[in-house]
């Protein structure tokens, strides 16, 4: 009899991956986690209505900080949700 060589939990190895490519020092911004995270994300499939939801949030950031960093990666953030969008149909 045979069996099949455990496999390691997936959950697992695709969490280290992400991990590194998510700045993780102290000194990392919010903004900038939030870039790592959309640059790797960027072909992983999600539901348009998140995608719109995110860009309501978003814009109502844009709109409410003073911050001008923040203000212009939420900017960036809603026209890459945008982007994405149209090219979902």
């Amino acid at each position: 009899m045979t069996t099949a060589a455990a496999q390691p939990p997936r959950d697992r190895a695709l969490g280290r991956g992400i991990t590194t490519l998510i700045p993780q020092a102290a000194t990392a911004t919010p903004a900038e986690q939030a870039a790592a995270v959309l640059t790797a994300m960027q072909s992983v499939p999600v539901r348009v209505g998140v995608l719109q939801a995110a860009v309501v949030l978003l814009e109502e950031r844009v709109r409410a900080t003073d911050d001008g960093a923040e203000r212009a990666a939420a900017a960036t953030t809603v026209a890459m949700l945008r982007s994405a969008m149209g090219r979902a149909g």
